[in-house]
Parts: structure tokens; C-alpha cells; sequence
């Protein structure tokens, strides 16, 4: 009896005192193990008399329960005190601000050309596509460029190298070429609609990926044009020069538009032009819409015949203009980019200071973000 008290007294004391889960472990390991001191009390019951058995095997197995008690209360105030301690090491100050996320954008580039094509679906064009990688016919060819042109040259067009046919595609010089898949497939279709009385004019602009051999500040080798298509009875000059007008005023957003049209040639538009806009150079800024400057803005002209014919249109019947502009460029031109090259770059420090958010407000202008 005077063993067991003794016996439980020191253990208690041993286990308020143990400082952490490893000491507390040793001393589960001394009292409750294989060979510890309340493991062989019990084990010394066998020996006992019946009598002795009764009076002394309560006791401890009492002994054994309290101190599994008490190891395991002191085991979870020790993990209690660690994740206290855990905590007040580790706490945030809730009142700093967050750090910044990386969010994504939409890239200028994008972003202009959904522009321009809201403002043109005003007026009521629809979108084409065609391939990037194109035929010479459909190139060139269809397009009233002659064989010795000088945009056919290796140092003007990327060429691919030849398939089992021996002919050359290319890496399409502008996007005018999926203008001869529409007029070839309206072509197709107009007697069909003739006949049931239906002859709707072509009217289609065309945005897309476009290659050329060239890089300056104001060129790249991969470029992005949107180019416009109309076919129709009776088209003349003065349509075009409306429909162009107004695309200026609506993309910059203004409505003092003052432009000028300079005779040009393209192999496949005859009159050609190049449309000028007024404009003010100065501050190192382009202002769209006052001053006393001219700039170049895209080129334009009434179809040629011959595009006509190559695609199966008689132009004694359809008349038509078409016109080109890069839209990289006119991006440059509306947001005040100085190097036309940082587009592509790829720098993110750029895009995210000329990105633009997929959830901004609407730009009333032309209800794109």
C-alpha cells in the first residue's frame, strides 16, 4: 500500500513536471511499458494469494488508469502550448494590403480589332477567314499581280517549299486572298439566287494574320490587317469614301474627320488611293482630327475588272471597292504605342500597362470594353 501511494505520487509529480511530448513519452514508457514500474506490479499479481489478489489488484489497476490519465491530459496541454506558440510566430497582420496578383488582359492588338469590327458590323459587314498559308493564284494571281511583280520576289513574300504538285504556297502577303474565296463562292452561288430572286451584295471585311519580309519601327514580319470587300450594282467612289469616313470617326472617336485621297496604284484596284486623315503632330502625340498635318492611313480603290473576272463576276454587271488597313497600326495611332514592334515582344511589363481588362466598361463608342 505504502509502495503504490509513494509510486503515484512520484509519477504525478513526474508527468506535471515533463516539459515536452518527448520527456512526457519516456516517462509513458517507464511507468506503462513492457518493463515499467506499474507493468510489474501488475505482473506480480500471479504470485499473490487469492485474498491478496482481491485487495491489491483494484489498487493497481487504479494506479495504471490514473496515470494513463494524467499522461494523456498533459500530452494535449503540451500540443496545445506548441500550437500557441505556432500561432503567435506565425500570425498575419491582416491590416497590410494583399500582394499584387497577376491577372491576365486583352492584348492591344485584340482589343483594336474587335473595334474595328463592332464599328464595321454597324454598318453592316460580316466577318470572312481564310487560311494563312495560301495559294500564289489566290495571292497573287486572282489579284491582278503579274508574273514578274516584285512582291512575288523571295526578298518581298515567305514561300514554303514546294509539294509533290511543284507548287509553292505562301505565307499570305495580306488577307485580300480569302476576298477571292468569298467572291469565288458567291460566284458559285448566284444562280441559285437569282432564281429565287435574291441577290445580296457582297459585304465583308476581313481581319487577319498577315507576313511580310520587312522589320523597322513601324513594321513587323507578322502583322495583322483587317481589309473590307464590297460588291454590288452601281458602287462607286463616293461609297467608299463614306464608308471610310465614317470607320475614322467612329474608331477615333471623333467627329471632326477631314480626309484626302491620293492617287496610288495596287495591281488589284483601279482608281487606287491612299486615304490621308488630318491630324496634329505635335507634343510627340498623334491627334486624330485637328491640326494642320497629314497621315497615311490605309489603302483603298474601286476592284479591278480583271479581280472581277479571275473570280467569276462580270464587271459590266458588279461593281465594288475594297480597301486594307493594319490594325497593329491604327492601335499605335489610338493608344499612343511609340514602337510598333513592342506588340509582339511579348514584354509583360507592356502589356500589362497597354492591356486592356475583359471586364471594363463598356466604351460607348463602340461597345466594346
Amino acid at each position: 500500500m505504502t509502495d503504490i501511494t509513494t509510486l503515484e505520487a512520484e509519477l504525478s509529480a513526474a508527468v506535471d513536471a515533463a516539459p515536452d511530448a518527448q520527456a512526457l513519452e519516456a516517462l509513458r514508457v517507464s511507468a506503462l511499458g513492457k518493463s515499467g514500474s506499474i507493468s510489474d506490479l501488475l505482473k506480480s499479481l500471479g504470485g499473490m494469494s487469492p485474498d491478496e489478489r482481491r485487495e491489491m489488484g483494484p489498487k493497481i489497476n487504479g494506479l495504471r488508469d490514473l496515470i494513463q490519465g494524467k499522461i494523456a491530459a498533459r500530452k494535449a496541454a503540451l500540443e496545445a502550448a506548441e500550437l500557441d506558440a505556432k500561432l503567435a510566430a506565425e500570425q498575419v497582420d491582416l491590416s497590410l494590403p494583399p500582394p499584387p496578383r497577376r491577372k491576365g488582359g486583352v492584348h492591344p492588338t485584340m482589343q483594336v480589332m474587335d473595334e474595328m469590327i463592332a464599328v464595321f458590323a454597324e454598318m453592316g459587314f460580316g466577318v470572312a477567314e481564310g487560311p494563312d498559308i495560301e495559294t500564289d493564284f489566290n495571292n497573287f494571281t486572282a489579284l491582278n499581280f503579274p508574273p514578274k511583280h516584285p512582291a512575288r520576289e523571295m526578298h518581298d513574300t515567305f514561300f514554303l517549299p514546294e509539294d509533290p504538285r511543284g507548287e509553292r504556297k505562301v505565307l499570305r502577303t495580306h488577307t485580300s486572298p480569302v476576298q477571292v474565296r468569298v467572291m469565288h463562292r458567291v460566284n458559285e452561288q448566284l444562280p441559285s439566287w437569282i432564281a429565287n430572286g435574291q441577290e445580296p451584295p457582297i459585304r465583308v471585311i476581313v481581319p487577319g494574320r498577315t507576313f511580310r519580309k520587312d522589320s523597322d519601327q513601324t513594321h513587323t514580319p507578322m502583322f495583322h490587317q483587317i481589309e473590307g470587300l464590297v460588291i454590288d450594282r452601281g458602287i462607286h467612289m463616293g461609297h467608299l469614301k463614306w464608308t471610310l469616313e465614317t470607320f475614322i470617326a467612329k474608331f477615333f472617336e471623333t467627329s471632326n474627320v477631314t480626309t484626302r485621297f491620293r492617287p496610288h496604284h495596287f495591281p488589284f484596284t483601279e482608281p487606287s488611293a491612299e486615304m490621308d486623315v488630318r491630324c496634329d503632330r505635335s507634343g510627340g502625340e498623334v491627334k486624330i482630327g485637328q491640326g494642320d498635318d497629314w497621315l497615311e492611313i490605309l489603302g483603298c480603290g474601286m476592284v479591278h475588272p480583271n479581280v472581277l473576272r479571275n473570280c467569276g463576276l462580270d464587271p459590266d454587271v458588279w461593281q465594288g471597292f475594297a480597301f486594307g488597313a493594319g490594325v497593329d497600326r491604327l492601335g499605335v495611332l489610338k493608344y499612343g504605342m511609340p514602337d510598333l514592334r513592342d506588340m509582339f515582344a511579348s514584354d509583360v511589363r507592356w502589356l500589362e500597362h497597354y492591356g486592356f481588362s475583359a471586364f471594363a466598361a463598356p466604351n460607348p463608342a463602340t461597345g466594346l470594353s
